[in-house]
């Protein structure tokens, strides 16, 4: 079974590839030096210095480990290439919320990049897969665990957000 592609944005990856060279140049490193200054200290079986610092080590390796695998099955969106005729991953979107009388914005990013703090909306979600084609002037109606809500499209830009 081959693995899911991961769509990341340009930002997106570089932000992984970051955190991935932080942790296996700069937190491996600061994890060995830990587990050895804890060893120095003698009798492991009771060293809770020792037992937090492989843990904290097994964290570290688990998320290389991600990071890796998310990277290797990276396809990356070329925001210079996006058709602001109509949403796709990549894209700035401003909506207007009936429900709500507001207007919203939101980026439209792969899953690997979600963060609805940041408003960044998933491909994969309800919202997203529901803004997927959509013009601007159109009306999107989303089924939500809470019900159904309709949105007007009201622009389409790059993500220039970094």
């Amino acid at each position: 079974m081959a693995d899911k592609k991961n769509i990341l944005t340009y930002s997106g990856l570089k932000k992984l590839e970051t955190e991935l060279e932080e942790l296996k140049v700069v937190k491996r490193k600061e994890i060995a030096d830990k587990i050895k200054e804890a060893r120095e200290q003698g009798d492991l079986s009771e060293n809770a210095e020792y037992d937090a610092a492989k843990e904290e080590q097994g964290h570290i390796e688990k998320r290389i480990e991600e990071i890796e695998k998310i990277l290797k099955n990276a396809e990356v969106v070329d925001e210079d290439e996006i058709d602001l005729e109509k949403i796709s991953v990549g894209c700035k979107v401003k909506v207007y919320d009936f429900e709500f009388d507001e207007e919203l914005e939101f980026y439209l990013v792969g899953s690997t990049e979600a963060d609805s703090l940041n408003n960044k909306i998933s491909n994969e979600s309800p919202l997203g897969k529901a803004m997927i084609g959509a013009r601007i002037g159109e009306i999107i109606e989303v089924e939500l665990p809470a019900g159904n809500a309709e949105y007007k499209v009201l622009d389409i830009q790059r993500n220039v957000e970094a």
